[in-house]
Protein backbone atom coordinates (compact mmCIF):
# COMPACT_ATOMS: atom_id res chain seq x y z
CA UNK A 1 0.00 0.00 0.00
CA UNK A 2 2.77 2.60 0.45
CA UNK A 3 4.39 1.72 -2.42
CA UNK A 4 0.69 2.32 -4.31
CA UNK A 5 0.34 5.81 -2.47
CA UNK A 6 3.78 7.14 -3.52
CA UNK A 7 3.07 5.93 -6.90
CA UNK A 8 -0.36 7.69 -7.46
CA UNK A 9 0.99 10.94 -5.56
CA UNK A 10 3.65 11.19 -7.81
CA UNK A 11 1.50 10.21 -10.90
CA UNK A 12 -1.04 12.38 -10.17
CA UNK A 13 0.68 15.03 -8.13
CA UNK A 14 -2.31 15.04 -5.92
CA UNK A 15 -5.36 12.89 -4.26
CA UNK A 16 -8.93 13.83 -4.53
CA UNK A 17 -10.46 10.38 -3.68
CA UNK A 18 -9.44 7.00 -3.30
CA UNK A 19 -11.92 4.26 -3.99
CA UNK A 20 -11.13 0.70 -1.92
CA UNK A 21 -12.63 -1.56 -4.49
CA UNK A 22 -9.42 -4.61 -4.59
CA UNK A 23 -11.21 -7.78 -2.90
CA UNK A 24 -10.39 -11.03 -2.59
CA UNK A 25 -13.38 -13.22 -2.54
CA UNK A 26 -13.22 -16.98 -2.39
CA UNK A 27 -15.74 -19.93 -0.81
CA UNK A 28 -14.86 -20.92 2.86
CA UNK A 29 -16.95 -22.38 5.64
CA UNK A 30 -16.28 -22.37 9.49
CA UNK A 31 -14.29 -25.69 9.13
CA UNK A 32 -12.56 -24.64 5.59
CA UNK A 33 -11.54 -21.19 7.13
CA UNK A 34 -7.96 -21.57 8.81
CA UNK A 35 -5.48 -19.20 10.04
CA UNK A 36 -4.17 -18.67 6.78
CA UNK A 37 -6.99 -18.32 4.50
CA UNK A 38 -8.49 -16.22 6.98
CA UNK A 39 -5.52 -13.87 6.71
CA UNK A 40 -5.14 -13.48 3.26
CA UNK A 41 -8.55 -12.42 2.93
CA UNK A 42 -8.45 -9.76 5.82
CA UNK A 43 -5.51 -8.81 4.01
CA UNK A 44 -6.57 -8.04 1.02
CA UNK A 45 -10.17 -7.28 1.92
CA UNK A 46 -9.34 -4.73 5.24
CA UNK A 47 -6.01 -4.62 5.98
CA UNK A 48 -4.80 -3.01 2.36
CA UNK A 49 -7.93 -0.23 2.31
CA UNK A 50 -7.13 0.58 6.18
CA UNK A 51 -3.31 1.30 4.69
CA UNK A 52 -3.72 3.01 1.25
CA UNK A 53 -6.05 5.52 3.52
CA UNK A 54 -3.26 6.11 5.97
CA UNK A 55 -0.62 6.68 3.55
CA UNK A 56 -3.09 9.02 1.55
CA UNK A 57 -4.64 10.72 4.37
CA UNK A 58 -2.44 13.84 4.28
CA UNK A 59 -3.05 14.14 0.65
CA UNK A 60 -6.33 13.77 1.11
CA UNK A 61 -7.17 16.06 3.77
CA UNK A 62 -5.26 18.44 1.68
CA UNK A 63 -7.36 18.35 -0.88
CA UNK A 64 -10.42 17.63 1.13
CA UNK A 65 -11.25 14.86 -0.56
CA UNK A 66 -12.86 11.97 0.11
CA UNK A 67 -12.89 7.78 0.69
CA UNK A 68 -15.40 5.14 -0.93
CA UNK A 69 -15.02 2.12 -0.22
CA UNK A 70 -16.76 -1.00 -1.79
CA UNK A 71 -18.24 -3.30 1.01
CA UNK A 72 -20.68 -5.94 0.52
CA UNK A 73 -24.35 -6.56 1.95
CA UNK A 74 -22.89 -9.58 3.19
CA UNK A 75 -21.17 -7.04 6.18
CA UNK A 76 -24.83 -7.25 7.64
CA UNK A 77 -26.13 -10.56 6.76
CA UNK A 78 -23.01 -12.60 6.18
CA UNK A 79 -23.44 -16.61 3.88
CA UNK A 80 -22.43 -19.49 4.96
CA UNK A 81 -19.99 -20.37 2.21
CA UNK A 82 -18.27 -17.01 2.78
CA UNK A 83 -17.27 -16.35 6.00
CA UNK A 84 -13.92 -14.99 6.32
CA UNK A 85 -15.28 -12.59 3.09
CA UNK A 86 -18.56 -11.60 5.15
CA UNK A 87 -16.24 -11.05 8.23
CA UNK A 88 -13.72 -8.54 6.29
CA UNK A 89 -16.74 -6.43 5.03
CA UNK A 90 -17.88 -5.79 8.07
CA UNK A 91 -14.89 -5.03 9.40
CA UNK A 92 -14.45 -2.02 6.29
CA UNK A 93 -18.09 -1.29 6.87
CA UNK A 94 -16.98 -0.56 10.61
CA UNK A 95 -13.89 1.44 9.62
CA UNK A 96 -15.56 3.63 7.38
CA UNK A 97 -17.96 4.73 9.76
CA UNK A 98 -15.31 5.40 12.11
CA UNK A 99 -13.04 7.23 10.19
CA UNK A 100 -16.16 9.09 8.95
CA UNK A 101 -16.81 10.44 12.90
CA UNK A 102 -12.98 10.54 13.88
CA UNK A 103 -11.81 12.73 10.73
CA UNK A 104 -15.24 14.75 9.59
CA UNK A 105 -13.04 17.88 11.28
CA UNK A 106 -10.40 17.42 8.66
CA UNK A 107 -13.38 17.71 5.52
CA UNK A 108 -11.96 14.14 4.54
CA UNK A 109 -15.09 11.97 3.76
CA UNK A 110 -15.79 8.62 4.21
CA UNK A 111 -18.81 6.39 2.52
CA UNK A 112 -19.19 2.79 1.44
CA UNK A 113 -21.04 0.88 -1.48
CA UNK A 114 -22.51 -2.53 0.15
CA UNK A 115 -23.32 -4.23 -3.26
CA UNK A 116 -25.01 -7.11 -3.62
CA UNK A 117 -24.86 -10.10 -6.23
CA UNK A 118 -22.91 -8.70 -9.36
CA UNK A 119 -22.44 -10.35 -12.57
CA UNK A 120 -18.66 -10.04 -12.77
CA UNK A 121 -16.96 -12.09 -15.39
CA UNK A 122 -15.60 -13.92 -11.99
CA UNK A 123 -19.58 -14.53 -10.67
CA UNK A 124 -20.30 -15.78 -14.45
CA UNK A 125 -17.43 -18.53 -14.25
CA UNK A 126 -18.13 -19.38 -10.76
CA UNK A 127 -22.22 -20.51 -11.28
CA UNK A 128 -20.78 -22.12 -14.77
CA UNK A 129 -18.07 -23.94 -12.14
CA UNK A 130 -21.38 -24.57 -9.94
CA UNK A 131 -23.27 -26.92 -12.96
CA UNK A 132 -25.65 -23.61 -13.89
CA UNK A 133 -26.20 -23.18 -17.15
CA UNK A 134 -24.23 -20.44 -19.76
CA UNK A 135 -28.14 -18.48 -19.83
CA UNK A 136 -28.07 -18.20 -16.33
CA UNK A 137 -28.08 -14.84 -15.77
CA UNK A 138 -31.53 -15.01 -17.70
CA UNK A 139 -33.22 -17.20 -16.13
CA UNK A 140 -32.83 -16.10 -12.39
CA UNK A 141 -35.58 -17.20 -10.36
CA UNK A 142 -37.44 -14.29 -8.73
CA UNK A 143 -36.22 -15.12 -4.75
CA UNK A 144 -32.47 -14.43 -6.20
CA UNK A 145 -33.48 -10.91 -8.25
CA UNK A 146 -37.27 -9.70 -7.98
CA UNK A 147 -36.31 -7.04 -10.90
CA UNK A 148 -35.10 -10.29 -13.05
CA UNK A 149 -31.52 -9.58 -13.10
CA UNK A 150 -28.19 -8.85 -10.32
CA UNK A 151 -26.05 -6.05 -10.49
CA UNK A 152 -24.10 -5.13 -13.41
CA UNK A 153 -20.21 -3.80 -12.50
CA UNK A 154 -21.12 -0.39 -14.10
CA UNK A 155 -24.01 0.42 -11.90
CA UNK A 156 -21.70 0.15 -8.88
CA UNK A 157 -19.01 2.32 -10.69
CA UNK A 158 -21.54 5.21 -11.72
CA UNK A 159 -22.86 5.15 -7.44
CA UNK A 160 -18.94 5.47 -6.67
CA UNK A 161 -18.44 8.38 -8.87
CA UNK A 162 -21.56 10.23 -7.45
CA UNK A 163 -19.86 9.31 -4.10
CA UNK A 164 -16.47 11.03 -5.54
CA UNK A 165 -17.96 13.97 -6.35
CA UNK A 166 -18.70 16.90 -4.63
CA UNK A 167 -22.77 16.64 -5.43
CA UNK A 168 -22.45 14.04 -2.26
CA UNK A 169 -20.91 16.66 -0.04
CA UNK A 170 -21.57 17.11 3.06
CA UNK A 171 -22.27 13.12 3.52
CA UNK A 172 -19.76 11.51 5.30
CA UNK A 173 -20.04 7.83 7.62
CA UNK A 174 -22.93 6.81 4.84
CA UNK A 175 -23.26 2.81 3.92
CA UNK A 176 -25.94 2.54 0.92
CA UNK A 177 -26.91 -0.59 0.12
CA UNK A 178 -26.47 -1.42 -3.44
CA UNK A 179 -28.92 -4.29 -3.73
CA UNK A 180 -32.95 -5.03 -5.01
CA UNK A 181 -34.59 -6.48 -1.75
CA UNK A 182 -34.46 -5.17 1.85
CA UNK A 183 -31.33 -7.04 4.00
CA UNK A 184 -33.30 -7.47 7.34
CA UNK A 185 -36.02 -10.30 7.13
CA UNK A 186 -34.71 -11.99 3.88
CA UNK A 187 -36.07 -14.99 2.61
CA UNK A 188 -33.09 -17.90 2.29
CA UNK A 189 -35.15 -21.07 2.41
CA UNK A 190 -36.15 -21.43 -1.02
CA UNK A 191 -36.54 -24.97 -0.86
CA UNK A 192 -40.44 -24.74 -1.09
CA UNK A 193 -40.06 -21.97 -3.96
Amino acid sequence: PAQIAREALNCFGRIDCLVNNAAFTTRGHLQDTDVAFFDRIIAVNLRAPIQLIRHLFPALKKSEGCVVNIGSVLAHCGQANMLAYSVSKGGLMTMTRNLADSHGTDKVRFNQLNVGWTLTDNEYQVKLDDGLAEDWPETLPEYAAPSGRILAPEEIAEAAVYWASKASRPITGSVLELEQYPLIGRYTNHEDK
